[in-house]
């Protein structure tokens, strides 16, 4: 579905992408882990089109994402903090995205029923709470019904009620055949989520394997004991 092909990139002297080739196929998992400057957000970008490798390309479903960009509209992107005009309300940003989309998709709006933001529509940006923001920026990642997710650090600031209803829902999308993406450093959330692990550091791949693999090479269950076990050896 999503084939990166030796794709670097540089900015200045600092190399954040260092000939990475990767495949990620509908109905999988990803967790993209590595500490930070390990070069996750530049592979996100570069797969949102928001960067463009210096060498090396990235296909969607087959076609080079430089020349379709039509593509971007099966993606959802949830980032790390979302911005959004202070000036606005919930309501406002969300049909303002609606009307941007203008999608004949089947909306999924089931996160703002279970977030309780239908109760909230009126509330300007910025008043909300770091974690309010958060369930707006899930609800829109899954609003338009997209084939993949990608999900930058996701359950950042949110309660533990809403991270289980944002967990469940990655979930049921991952049974529907949806490609999800998620950049997390605390592993312990992922555990029940990831059937694929990407791990980088200094802008290179250094292994991707799926979950029971990297189980039943290490011996380990949990999967912050599974990768720092092969990242000491």
């Amino acid at each position: 579905m999503i084939i990166a092909n030796n794709v670097s990139k540089q900015f200045g002297k600092l190399k954040a992408l260092d000939n990475v080739s990767v495949q990620c196929n509908k109905g999988e998992c990803i967790a993209l882990i590595g500490p930070n400057g390990s070069g996750k957000t530049t592979l996100i970008k570069s797969i949102l089109g928001m960067v463009v490798p210096d060498s090396g390309f990235i296909t969607f479903n087959g076609n080079n994402i430089l020349h379709h960009w039509q593509y971007r509209t099966h993606i959802g992107y949830m980032p790390q903090i979302g911005r959004y005009p202070d000036n606005m309300s919930i309501g406002q940003v969300l049909e303002m995205m609606k009307d941007i989309r203008s999608t004949s998709t089947q909306l999924d709006e089931d996160l703002i029923k279970r977030f309780d933001l239908e109760h909230m529509l009126h509330k300007r940006m910025r008043t909300l709470s770091g974690g309010t923001r958060q369930k707006v920026s899930a609800s829109l990642a899954f609003l338009f019904n997209p084939d993949v997710l990608i999900l930058d650090e996701p359950t950042a600031g949110l309660d533990p009620v809403a991270s289980e209803i944002l967990k469940e829902k990655i979930i049921e999308e991952k049974k529907k055949g949806k490609l999800v993406m998620i950049t997390s450093h605390i592993l312990s959330e992922l555990d029940d989520l990831v059937t694929h692990i990407i791990y980088m550091q200094d802008g290179k791949l250094r292994f991707h394997q799926s979950i029971d693999e990297l189980r039943k090479h290490t011996g380990e269950e949990k999967l912050s004991k599974a990768i720092a076990n092969v990242m000491t050896k």
